[in-house]
């Protein structure tokens, strides 16, 4: 099992946790195990709203130095980076299990496109505004779609108009805080429990073992509202 979290801010610092607490005392389903941790970004002050971490610096490295101290059992990496054309070859990986928890459209595309190109992978991304969000998951199984690439049915994502990460300025900067959204970190929860929930039900269902998937899993995107206590899987995945 290799794991390969995308992104270490306010989603990423919901799962991260939670995921590596369940994959290191599952040790019978999960005897060898790797975290990798993906983030270019650093830790400023401003983001202790709404993630934790013990240090500035590279939001990956921070991460997983909390991370190894607590559990052993598991090897986790971090690799602070963000991905881009260079270096996704490297970094996305056939049998690879995705957590993505980017908050940009062209990151989100970047990542689609490289999961399309691989025969056997699975895509979990999860992303919100301020109150509500949505879930997708892709999954690609000896060079075919279980489910959709998650650039099928969102325009915003297939034709991205916002920066890519290496092209904003650095931390702080006037171009930086203008790109940020605001959020609140308990629909980040929410969006990183459901992610969290996709992977117990998507690695559970022996689908590593090529069964067909069961109607449980047969879905491909969930819309979350926190206003509205709803979540609603859309009738057009098939």
């Amino acid at each position: 099992m290799k794991v390969k979290v995308i992104g270490c801010g306010g989603i990423g610092l919901c799962l991260i946790p939670v995921l590596t607490r369940f994959i290191n005392y599952s040790v019978d389903k999960f005897p060898v195990s790797e975290i990798h941790l993906i983030d270019g970004d650093v830790y400023e002050e401003k983001n202790r709203s709404r993630q934790g971490f013990s240090d500035f610096g590279p939001k990956a490295t921070v991460t997983a130095n909390g991370l190894r101290k607590e559990f052993g059992r598991t090897t986790i990496y971090d690799h602070p980076v963000y991905l881009d054309d260079d270096n996704i070859v490297r970094h996305i990986r056939e049998n690879d299990l995705i957590m993505m928890c980017v908050d940009n459209h062209t990151s989100r595309k970047l990542v689609s496109e490289r999961v399309c190109e691989l025969d056997n992978v699975t895509l979990i991304s999860g992303g919100n505004d301020e109150t509500d969000g949505n879930v997708m998951i892709h999954i690609r199984r000896n060079g075919e779609n279980i489910t959709p690439p998650i650039t099928q049915y969102h325009k915003e994502i297939s034709s991205p108009k916002d920066l890519h990460p290496n092209q904003l300025n650095q931390p702080g900067s006037c171009t930086r805080i203008a790109n940020e959204k605001p959020q609140i970190v308990i629909v980040n929860n929410l969006i990183a429990a459901t992610m969290l929930s996709a992977f117990y039900n998507l690695t559970d269902s022996s689908i590593y073992s090529n069964r067909v998937l069961t109607n449980r899993q047969q879905y491909g995107e969930v819309f979350l509202d926190m206003l509205s206590m709803k979540a609603v899987v859309p009738d057009r995945v098939v």
